[in-house]
C-alpha cells in the first residue's frame, strides 16, 4: 500500500474514529485498487476519472456483486475526497461516478407453518435451555423485535401479564410491542425457570440470560437462532431478523395496514415498512404457480 492511502488510513482511525470491521473493509478496497493501479504502472493518488472507471469495470467483469462493487467505489471515494480536502489533489476523480444499482432484495422470511415448526424446536430438540429459547424465539417472532432490542430488554420492561413491553428502538425511540398468547405462555415458564439460574452476586435485569447467569449478548442471540436453523430442516437461511421479518410478512398478509406496522416495527419511514407488501405479492406468485394448472408454463406470470 502507498504512503497516501496508509496516510487516509490512519485519518480515518484517529480523526474519523471509525470502527475497525470498518477500517478493515476500506483498508481490502484500497489495497485491491493499488494493486489495480500497480498493474496498469499508475500511482494510486494519481488516477484519473476513467481509470477509477476501468477499476469499477475489472471488478464488475470477474463478477463481483452490486454491492461489492458500490463497497469498493464508497473506499476509492472517501480516499480521494480526503486527497482533494487536504489540497494532495487539485481534483476529484470519483466526483460524476455514480454507485451501481443493487437488485432489490427481499427480506427472507419463514411462512407461517414454518414459522410454528421452527418455534416448536425448543419443545422437541432437547438442547441448549428450553424454556429460554421458546421464549426468546416466541417474543422476537410475536413482537418483531430487532435483536439489539431482544438483547436490552428488561424484566421491568414487561408488563405484569406478560402482553406487552416497552422496547428502545432505533434512535432511541420507545415503542411497545405485543405478545401472542403462545409468547406470553412462553415468557411465563422462561421467567420461572430464570428465577433458578440468577446468582445474587451477579444479578442482572435483563430478560434474557446465558447459562451462567449473565446478559445474554447480540452474539449469543445469533449462535442460539443459528443452533435451531441447522436443526431446522427448512432450505433457507433463517437469522434472528429473519423472525422480525416473518413477523411484519404475516401482518402484512393478514391485511394488517401497513402504517399500524410501521408503528409496530419502529420504522421510521414507511417506505421501509412497504417492502412487505411485495413479500406478499411474490407469496402469492408462489402459490400460484404451484397451484394453478398451467403456472409452471415458461411465462405464464411475470
Amino acid at each position: 500500500m502507498t504512503e497516501k492511502i496508509e496516510s487516509y488510513l490512519d485519518y480515518l482511525r484517529t480523526v474519523r474514529g471509525v470502527s475497525p470491521r470498518t477500517l478493515d473493509a476500506y483498508s481490502r478496497d484500497l489495497q485491491r485498487f493499488a494493486q489495480y493501479c500497480a498493474n496498469h504502472h499508475i500511482p494510486p493518488d494519481g488516477a484519473s476519472p476513467y481509470e477509477v472507471q476501468s477499476f469499477i469495470a475489472d471488478l464488475s467483469a470477474e463478477g463481483a456483486a452490486a454491492v461489492s462493487i458500490n463497497r469498493a467505489l464508497s473506499s476509492v471515494r472517501g480516499f480521494f475526497r480526503y486527497l482533494y480536502r487536504f489540497k494532495f489533489r487539485s481534483d476529484d476523480p470519483t466526483a460524476d461516478l455514480k454507485n451501481l444499482k443493487s437488485p432489490k432484495q427481499l427480506p427472507t422470511f419463514l411462512w407461517e407453518g414454518e414459522m410454528a415448526h421452527f418455534a416448536e424446536l425448543p419443545d422437541r430438540a432437547g438442547i441448549l435451555w428450553p424454556e429460554r429459547d421458546k421464549a426468546l424465539i416466541m417474543v422476537m417472532y410475536s413482537a418483531g423485535l430487532r435483536i439489539s432490542e431482544v438483547a436490552n430488554l428488561k424484566v421491568q420492561d414487561l408488563e405484569g401479564d406478560f402482553s406487552s413491553a416497552w422496547v428502545l428502538g432505533k434512535g432511541d425511540k420507545e415503542r411497545q410491542v405485543f405478545f401472542s398468547d403462545e409468547g406470553r405462555e412462553a415468557l411465563a415458564l422462561y421467567l420461572t425457570s430464570r428465577a433458578s439460574r440468577i446468582h445474587q452476586d451477579k444479578a442482572t435485569d435483563n430478560l434474557f440470560i446465558n447459562r451462567n447467569g449473565g446478559p445474554l449478548s447480540v452474539p449469543g442471540i445469533r449462535w442460539i437462532i443459528s443452533k435451531y436453523a441447522e436443526r431446522s430442516g427448512l432450505d433457507k437461511p433463517i437469522h434472528p431478523h429473519s423472525l422480525r421479518h416473518s413477523f411484519a410478512t404475516h401482518l402484512v398478509n393478514a391485511g394488517c395496514d401497513v402504517r399500524m406496522v410501521q408503528e409496530l416495527l419502529g420504522h421510521a419511514s414507511l417506505s421501509t415498512t412497504q417492502r412487505y407488501t411485495h413479500v406478499d405479492m411474490e407469496g402469492l406468485k408462489r402459490i400460484y404457480k404451484k397451484a394453478h394448472p398451467h403456472g409452471m408454463r415458461k411465462g405464464s406470470i411475470r
